[in-house]
């Protein structure tokens, strides 16, 4: 009997032992990342990333925003950036370029020929971590532009064939349905290239200490490629990571993005209701669409332009009528749903080309009232509870964009007449005979039957 007990409390120990060890293995390979990485950590991991809720996203095109279109040139504009309000800078690719096929000028920055390296042409190494520090000392994000759908032709993966879609012929291949023959597609389903894409974005974490990714193109990369990445960066505990998915398919939240593109959001308040003089109506339904998959903390990032649509329709000055029909729409993006991006050079209505191909230096100077609106709305946005997380109650009419964001504390009302013509707005019963203040002028406002707004008049009511 003793022998028994004897033996049964050796066994007890022994599977004491193992399921500790089974924990501590498991616990070690979910980290494996964080604790066997073969990179060293560079400078602190910043504490100050915003929740997405939170984000207001800045987009810096390196080869426009300063005279030697330089990281340095970046640097040296940080205040500027946080002056506006932005607090995560989003930055163009830094990486080298490939010459093989290029398409034009400088070469595509999404035409990556290392993918572990910071393009001479911008600066170096040490110039992208002196901007990651200047910026954390100002309490700024920094994401990194990642291209994991392709690569320049003179990338040395290209040597690895089976790391590239090819055709029946054996022939590597651009990505198909595109015209992008600068650039060659790569093979998710070849295993070691998922492990050495994987280990390049761990390599900037690492080394540069930034704070997420914007993923380029990222409806044409394989969802379970998307969840293996997001899996291993979020095992780099010492990070808060904010992921941003360039695409609009429905899974991409599930993969583990906290942010998606707000495209259909782009094309139809550019395309429907401005150019296309269609209802301001249509701009609702998106609050639900859009949203498709979302978790608790998935956001829609909304723009009225970016890199790829300032070169391919135009400046936003142009497409909405003017400053204050552009500052209107800005208005509704950053304030309906979602998170606000703002492309370098729209908030001082830069009107010149922004060619990401070239170098095309933005003027500071001009419309310098743009930017004092721009830095009112956004300032009003970071610091009301109520337009960053309250209930939405939206009461548009087919020419102007009207609805209210709600806490239990706070109430915002914003009305914007999205067209180029005086507009009479009928007052639903909801709002009738209410009083409000102007958030940014502090007059009073009461709002009682019929409310006449100028062409592209818009406003910010608080109760």
């Amino acid at each position: 009997m003793k022998f028994k007990t004897t033996r049964n409390m050796m066994i007890n120990t022994l599977l004491i032992c193992l399921v500790s060890l089974f924990s501590y293995c498991k616990k070690d390979s979910n980290n494996t990342l964080a604790n066997n990485t073969p990179y060293t950590q560079y400078g602190t991991p910043f504490a100050g990333v915003p929740n997405t809720q939170d984000a207001i996203i800045y987009q810096v095109n390196i080869r426009a925003f300063s005279n030697d279109a330089s990281l340095k040139g970046v640097t040296a504009r940080l205040d500027s950036i946080k002056a506006l309000g932005a607090n995560v800078v989003y930055l163009m690719p830094v990486y080298p370029v490939g010459v093989l096929k290029s398409a034009g000028g400088l070469g595509s920055p999404y035409a990556v020929k290392d993918y572990k390296s910071v393009n001479s042409e911008f600066g170096n190494m040490d110039d992208l971590k002196a901007l990651v520090d200047a910026a954390h000392s100002k309490n700024m994000a920094v994401m990194l532009d990642w291209v994991a759908d392709h690569t320049s032709w003179d990338n040395a993966w290209i040597s690895n064939k089976s790391w590239y879609k090819q055709d029946a012929s054996g022939n590597i291949i651009p990505p198909t349905g595109t015209n992008w023959t600068d650039v060659a597609a790569l093979n998710f389903d070849n295993q070691d290239m998922r492990k050495a894409m994987i280990d390049a974005m761990e390599y900037w974490v690492y080394n540069a200490n930034i704070d997420g990714f914007r993923c380029d193109a990222a409806d044409f990369v394989p969802f379970d490629f998307w969840k293996q990445a997001n899996d291993a960066l979020k095992t780099i505990s010492t990070h808060k990571l904010l992921m941003l998915a360039e695409g609009t398919r429905g899974d991409h939240f599930k993969a583990g993005f906290q942010m998606t593109y707000g495209m259909a959001w782009y094309s139809t308040i550019e395309s429907k209701v401005y150019a296309g003089n269609g209802s301001v109506t249509q701009l609702s339904a998106l609050n639900t669409s859009e949203y498709s998959g979302a978790f608790n903390g998935s956001q829609v990032v909304r723009y009225i332009t970016n890199h790829d649509v300032y070169n391919s329709d135009g400046n936003p000055i142009a497409l909405y009528g003017g400053k204050i029909g552009s500052m209107a729409a800005f208005l509704v993006s950053a304030y309906m749903k979602g998170v606000p991006m703002i492309y370098n050079g729209q908030e001082v209505g830069c009107t010149r080309g922004i060619d990401f191909f070239y170098h095309t230096p933005i003027d500071w100077g001009t419309n310098p009232d743009m930017t004092a609106e721009y830095k009112k709305i956004i300032a009003f946005r970071k610091n009301s509870d109520a337009v960053r997380n309250g209930d939405l109650a939206t009461f548009s009419s087919d020419d102007v964009a009207v609805f209210a964001k709600s806490t239990s504390k706070e109430k915002v009302l914003v009305i914007s007449n999205l067209k180029n013509n005086t507009v009479a707005y009928t007052v639903p019963a909801g709002l009738n005979t209410t009083s409000w203040k102007n958030a940014f002028t502090g007059a009073s406002v009461s709002l009682n039957g019929t409310l006449a707004l100028q062409p592209y008049q818009h406003m910010v009511l608080t109760q």
